[in-house]
């Protein structure tokens, strides 16, 4: 994974040089300095030989499994502290043991404007100050009052309230008040369409609401006919106070109003019943991403037993930790790892995709984004950003004159090696990476990614530019987000880690696609995630609850992940197929269509892909978001003019980029017929607002398979 090295001699020997001085004059002090860390080094192994230690081993013996950790394989762990076992509970401790300190944060805003773009679109621009705080006291206050003023409007315990709102503090204060007065809330991605939100309000049999006010206006106001259960919505926003043109027989309050009935005395008297662990906390809505959403229904032992996996693998967890919080709360990722963030006394800074650093979106030239602001030392991510920041990052490296360039490449591959040996390298993080590490604020010591697969490339330059351990994980909504994380000392790529503490994971055989337990060198099959975090299955879906979750013959539920994986040596998962995406071709041959899509991500031409196959064909096509600056340039090359779209609809371009993708295709070593024989073009990315990816940015197929409709047929020689 290192970069190549086109370099002058002189330059390569100058460079090789200056280290050799560095090591010797560095070399006593660090020596002595290093004396504390070599004993413990000694004691635990060296970083090189705990990364080869066992993670996890079958604790039966058995190819298929079930494997656990190798610290838990007696007892899988189901709670962080004793007689904590609810949610309620674990903010009502929280707040006692830190109650001063900062939990919840959120940036005022200074100014807001519109800007015009060259090409005649307008961007909303703003101007953010700084980050303003509430204490876990205070936010504990907040939750307490909004229940009891959500008690006060009618809602009654054990009876389902939705949260259809943007990832910001007022979206956990009210999850923390639902929990506390056994309101189970469903959750809504903010993204989804009309139909799914009344599909998903309806089923829940939803009379109250939390939401913002953009989303009242923009996409529940025009629903409300479709939802004739709901009476009560409850925006988070302070303004406006009075809400003309809506239909009658629906009640609209600001949050501060609903919270500040709570805090009447009158109202105190109100008899709080306490969920129990059982109890339904969450009923998450999936993203959709293969058809109408499904609830997940969630217990409040679930998600604890969910965290407390989760925080076994960030090392050194405490109160002095801050998270930046911008990926979707509805999503179980996210709420779990805020959840984790509580329980040890962490603060939450909030952000959004379009805030995040400085050359964000909708951040003023000129201005900070939040990581500048925040400085978080735990963030949580999903692949599709990484590799955004990755490209970036190694398109400015291109840009750079012949000196910076060398430079960047030789402390690259350098501290790529001395990361493989377990050694740090402070010279060339203080004065090659500091500019990259600044890019999420420069105090990042864990990132957690999940939701997707993430590119050994990427992986590999986030270790090793941004100065700090990639956790890799894998877990599901129906495994309340839990399943793997890599240890924060392994530096392997492409691979998720061994199993939480919370779970255990089997390997069932699936003789279709080719994969059993059985196989050498390493066992491979269907994932199968079973223990405490596994979810109590579908709202309102009885046979699709029976069809994917069981219980064994020891009353554990287990979950069929549809994945299929491979258990190497030392115990760790790596993820390499899924059932769903798995196409057998005309000819026989059978083409994973996300191993395809992972392999070509890494072309620096493509910044999104959907390989998509017929089985009716005997070749695979794919849809393209190229990289604009990738191709413009490729464009130039061939002396091609046009637009942005004219370039994407251009037969020239589609065969140009076909040649580059085939090329990085067979560098991947992909088959002959892995490789996609025709592309289409996309001159518009692929966001969650266009409702072709989820929040998660995970590919909607059928969405993007009805918006292709024409250029299949097309593709595969229709008129």
């Amino acid at each position: 994974m290192r970069l190549k090295e086109d370099l002058n001699p002189m330059l390569l020997l100058l460079f090789h040089l200056t280290v050799w001085i560095y090591t010797t004059i560095t070399f006593l002090p660090s020596y002595l300095l290093s004396w504390v860390s070599r004993s413990h080094r000694n004691f635990y192994g060296s970083e090189e030989e705990r990364a080869k230690r066992p993670k996890a081993c079958s604790v039966l013996g058995r190819s298929e499994g079930p494997y656990r950790a190798v610290s838990a394989t007696k007892r899988l762990l189901s709670s962080l502290h004793p007689g904590v076992d609810t949610l309620d509970k674990m903010f009502e401790y929280a707040a006692m043991r830190f109650p001063q300190r900062d939990c919840l944060g959120t940036r005022e805003v200074v100014t807001e404007e519109d800007e015009r773009q060259s090409n005649g679109k307008v961007f909303k621009k703003v101007v953010l100050g700084e980050y303003r705080w509430l204490s876990y006291k205070e936010a504990l206050t907040a939750a307490t009052q909004l229940g009891n003023g959500l008690a006060s409007l009618g809602q009654r315990p054990k009876t389902n309230i939705a949260i259809f709102c943007e990832t910001r503090a007022e979206w956990l204060i009210a999850a923390q008040a639902c929990f506390a007065y056994n309101f189970p809330v469903v959750t809504l991605y903010s993204t989804l369409g009309g139909p799914a939100i009344a599909h998903g309000l309806n089923e829940a049999q939803v009379t109250h609401i939390i939401t913002s006010r953009e989303l009242l206006e923009t996409r529940l106001k025009a629903i409300l006919a479709e939802v004739p259960r709901l009476q009560h919505i409850i925006v988070v926003d302070n303004t406006p106070t009075t809400w003309p043109g809506f239909p009658r027989g629906i009640s609209i309050y600001n949050m501060a109003t609903v919270q500040k009935l709570g805090a009447r005395p009158d109202k105190a008297t109100f008899e709080r019943k306490q969920p129990l662990s059982s109890d339904i906390a969450v009923i998450m809505y999936t993203s959709g991403s293969t058809g109408i959403p499904k609830g997940v229904m969630i217990s409040h032992s679930n998600i604890i037993a969910s965290i407390t996996g989760m925080a076994e693998r960030i090392p050194n967890l405490s109160e002095e930790d801050t998270y930046i919080g911008y990926l979707p709360l509805a999503h179980v990722l996210e709420l779990c790892a805020e959840l984790v963030c509580i329980s040890y006394g962490c603060r939450i800074g909030y952000s959004s995709p379009q805030t995040l650093a400085d050359q964000s979106t909708k951040i003023k030239k000129g201005s900070r984004g939040d990581t500048s602001v925040l400085m978080p030392t735990l963030m949580a991510a999903v692949p599709e950003i990484m590799d955004r920041i990755y490209k970036n990052v190694m398109t400015k490296v291109e840009e750079m004159n012949s000196f910076q360039r060398t430079l960047f490449i030789l402390a690259y591959n350098y501290k790529l090696e001395q990361l493989s040996k377990g050694y740090s390298t402070p010279l060339c993080d203080r004065l090659v990476f500091r500019k990259v590490r600044s890019l999420l604020g420069g105090r990042t010591r864990v990132l957690l990614s999940g939701g997707a697969p993430l590119s050994a490339a990427t992986q590999r330059f986030m270790n090793v530019c941004l100065c700090c351990p990639v956790g890799q994980g894998y877990g599901l909504t129906e495994t309340c987000g839990a399943g793997t994380i890599c240890e924060h000392w392994d530096y392997s790529t492409g691979r998720v880690g061994g199993p939480l503490v919370c779970c255990e994971i089997k390997l069932r055989d699936w003789v279709e696609g080719g994969y059993r337990s059985t196989d050498k060198p390493h066992p491979r099959g269907e994932i199968l995630v079973g223990g405490p975090n596994i979810t109590m299955g579908y709202y309102n879906c009885e046979a699709k609850k029976q069809e994917d979750f069981f219980v064994d013959e020891n009353g554990q539920r287990w979950f069929y992940t549809g994945d299929i994986g491979e258990i190497h040596e030392d115990g760790c998962l790596e993820i390499i197929d899924r059932k769903k995406d798995l196409v057998k071709l005309q000819a026989g041959e059978y083409v994973s269509l996300g191993k395809v899509e992972a392999a070509l991500k890494n072309c620096p031409l493509v910044d999104n892909i959907c390989v998509y196959a017929n089985s009716d064909e005997t070749y695979v096509i794919g849809f393209v978001v190229p990289n604009q600056k990738q191709l413009l340039a490729l464009a130039g090359q061939y002396g091609i003019r046009g637009s942005w779209e004219e370039l994407c609809n251009s037969k020239a371009m589609e065969e140009l980029v076909l040649k580059v993708i085939t090329e990085a295709a067979l560098t991947a070593q992909l088959e002959r017929f892995e490789i996609p024989r025709k592309i289409r073009l996309s001159p518009e990315p692929w966001t969650p607002e266009t409702g072709l990816v989820t929040d998660a940015f995970k590919l909607k197929r059928k969405e993007l398979k009805t918006h292709y409709k024409d250029d299949i047929e097309r593709m595969y020689g229709g008129k």
